[in-house]
C-alpha cells in the first residue's frame, strides 16, 4: 500500500477489539520508533511499549479528557524524549508519534495519538509527571504523547476527498 492510500484510510481509532497485537507486528513497530528522524540524528526519543492490561488501564488516569481509547487498546506506546539532548524534542518526538501511526495503518492495525505534553492531571500535578511515576520514566525525560495501537473494533472510511479543506493550500503566498 502506498502513502498516500495509507493517508487516505487513516483514522483515529478509540475502540479496539479484544485482541493482541502480535509479536511480529510488535517487532515492526519499534523498528518504525527507531527509524524516527531527529534533528541532527540526535535521537532524543525513547519508548515504553505497555501490552500489560492494568498498567494501560491506570494510564487512563494521566488526564481527565481524551484518554477513551485506553479502555480498550491492548497497546498504548508513550513517546518521551531526554530534553537536554535536543532542543526539538517535541518535534522529534512528533514525527516518531505520527511514523508509529503510520506503520500501524500498514499493519492493518489502528491508533489514536493522545496528547500528554502540557496536559493536567489534576489542579497540582501534570499529566506528563503522573505518567514519569507511574511507568519510572526519570525526570529529565519528558513525555509527548501516548499512542495506542490495536485492532478497530469496527472499520471507519477514511475522511472523503471531497471534505478536505482545499481552501488551507496556498501558493507562493498565503
Amino acid at each position: 500500500m502506498g502513502m498516500i492510500e495509507l493517508l487516505r484510510e487513516r483514522r483515529s481509532i478509540r475502540k479496539y477489539a479484544a485482541r493482541k497485537v502480535e509479536v511480529e507486528k510488535l517487532k515492526l513497530l519499534h523498528e518504525a520508533a527507531l527509524r524516527s528522524p531527529s534533528s541532527k540524528n540526535i535521537n532524543p526519543w525513547e519508548f515504553v511499549f505497555v501490552d500489560d492490561k492494568a498498567l494501560i488501564l491506570q494510564l487512563q488516569d494521566c488526564k481527565p479528557h481524551g484518554v477513551a481509547p485506553l479502555k480498550t487498546t491492548p497497546l498504548a506506546i508513550v513517546v518521551c524524549a531526554d530534553e537536554n539532548k535536543n532542543d526539538v524534542w517535541v518535534e522529534d518526538c512528533s514525527i516518531a508519534s505520527i511514523l508509529l501511526q503510520l506503520t500501524a495503518q500498514s499493519l492493518g492495525l489502528g491508533s489514536c495519538w493522545i496528547q500528554v505534553r502540557l496536559r493536567n492531571h489534576n489542579n497540582e500535578q501534570l499529566a506528563e509527571k503522573y505518567i514519569q511515576n507511574l511507568l519510572n520514566i526519570p525526570e529529565n525525560m519528558r513525555v509527548l504523547s501516548i499512542i495506542t495501537v490495536g485492532y478497530p473494533e469496527t472499520s471507519r472510511a477514511g475522511k472523503p476527498f471531497d471534505d478536505l479543506q482545499f481552501e488551507k493550500i496556498k501558493t507562493n503566498r498565503f
